[in-house]
């Protein structure tokens, strides 16, 4: 087990996420490793497919990996998303995200990643009008 957040920064991130999903069809995990044998942007394709993250409806998963021994991170989007935004969709994200960690607030830097992928996701996978949006994913953060 890694213990890298602390029980109350966890039940932040989660919120952040279930927040950010209510008004998109979007769906995001954040996933966290340890001794990964590849970088974080090859891991995080593979850690994307065993989580199940290429199965949502509208394609349209991301992933936020932390590969905790190296310091590392990749955010990913699924292939909807990618369909439908410009190839530096990530970079306010990844830097919003390099500043927090430069500080050691770990927590801090993802959830304000999240509310702001949770609006651009808002923007191109609104929530459906009739007021179903399933949530296909689970909210927790994963381990490996």
């Amino acid at each position: 087990m890694v213990d890298f957040f602390t029980p109350e920064q966890e039940a932040r991130i989660i919120e952040a996420i279930r927040l950010a999903e209510e008004c998109t069809t979007g769906e995001i995990r954040v996933h966290l490793e340890t001794d990964a044998k590849v970088d974080a942007i090859t891991e995080s394709k593979k850690v994307f497919q065993q989580l199940g993250m290429h199965k949502t409806k509208f394609r349209n998963g991301v992933l936020i990996l932390l590969e905790i021994s190296r310091r590392e991170f990749a955010i990913i989007g699924d292939e909807g998303i990618d369909a439908v935004v410009t190839e530096d969709f990530w970079k306010e994200e990844r830097d919003l995200m390099q500043n927090h960690f430069r500080q050691q607030d770990f927590a801090g830097g993802i959830c304000l990643a999240i509310q702001q992928i949770g609006a651009k996701l808002k923007r191109h996978f609104p929530a459906e009008d009739s007021g179903e949006n399933e949530n296909e994913l689970p909210n927790t953060i994963s381990i490996n």
